[in-house]
């Protein structure tokens, strides 16, 4: 099975790196600057969502192939693709993320069953993969610096006897009624952690403990949102909605129940990898 392969370095950690790729207004620009079109129904890619693609063939053959991928995997260190409908077999791509002292280094592979044999695959099948990898690494190193210095806005996972607990916003007008993870943004000087403790405080009168991070960043208008899960404190009053419209504690099969605002829909696959066998 053929592959092509490209592999550099951009100065950011992987969970930045990771959450940059996901975002389709991060590819899209990037791909159109190229030539090709990107479009998805959603901005913050998660497992299960489709994309569709325009790929624009190399300069002799000046014609856009049509394609579907759907995306299987996101995580720190692995966001992977599938083509469900496309002029290629089987093509799958993988995009593997490690944390190096100047940043993190992207290794993108596509491999595929080449249709129209062994001199199609060199002459045009490869070009064309390698200027979409190409146009694809422009677009990430460019986001890095873009977010360089963004807002930290952190968002609370809160579990409890393997439930999550989920507030309904007020506000603005065009959120108000959709679900969220409590949280907000990282005060200057103030240490991430520290950040969760305040806002569950403020937002829930909870006492909560930090207990590390999930899932990739994810680019918002705000700046970037991190996902840090905690747990209630011994002792600690129970979460009410002092900010918000209502507070409800679900399982992993509600989850899908509710109208999460887009960041948080994001990460719906990575807290249903917790909730069901709870918080150790």
């Amino acid at each position: 099975m053929p592959a092509e392969r490209l592999s550099y370095v951009v100065a950011a950690d992987r969970r930045t790196v990771a959450g940059l790729l996901r975002d389709a207004a991060v590819s899209a620009p990037a791909l159109a600057a190229a030539g090709h079109r990107f479009s998805s129904d959603t901005r913050l890619l998660a497992p299960g969502d489709q994309v569709r693609l325009a790929v624009r063939g190399v300069p002799w053959l000046p014609v856009r192939f049509p394609a579907v991928t759907v995306v299987d995997e996101v995580s720190p260190s692995r966001i992977s693709t599938s083509l469900v409908r496309g002029p290629l077999h089987a093509l799958t791509h993988l995009t593997e993320l490690v944390d190096v002292p100047t940043g993190a280094r992207v290794t993108d592979t596509l491999t595929w069953h080449a249709p129209v044999g062994l001199l199609g695959d060199p002459l045009v099948v490869r070009p064309l993969l390698r200027g979409v990898l190409t146009a694809r690494a422009a677009g990430l190193t460019s986001a890095v610096a873009g977010v360089a210095g963004a807002r930290i806005v952190v968002a609370t996972a809160l579990i409890d006897g393997g439930r999550l607990l989920a507030a309904q916003r007020t506000r603005p007008e065009a959120l108000a009624g959709r679900w969220e993870l409590p949280g907000g943004s990282v005060e200057p000087g103030e240490d991430e952690a520290d950040a969760v403790v305040r806002e569950c405080k403020e937002e829930l009168g909870a006492d909560v403990e930090p207990c590390g991070r999930l899932g990739t960043d994810l680019p918002i208008d705000a700046g970037l949102l991190r996902v840090h899960l905690a747990r209630l404190r011994t002792g600690s009053p129970m979460p009410e909605a002092l900010e918000h419209a209502a507070v409800r504690w679900v399982a992993s099969s509600q989850l899908d129940a509710l109208p999460w605002v887009d960041a948080d829909r994001a990460v719906l696959h990575d807290l249903r990898a917790v909730l069901s066998p709870g918080l150790p």
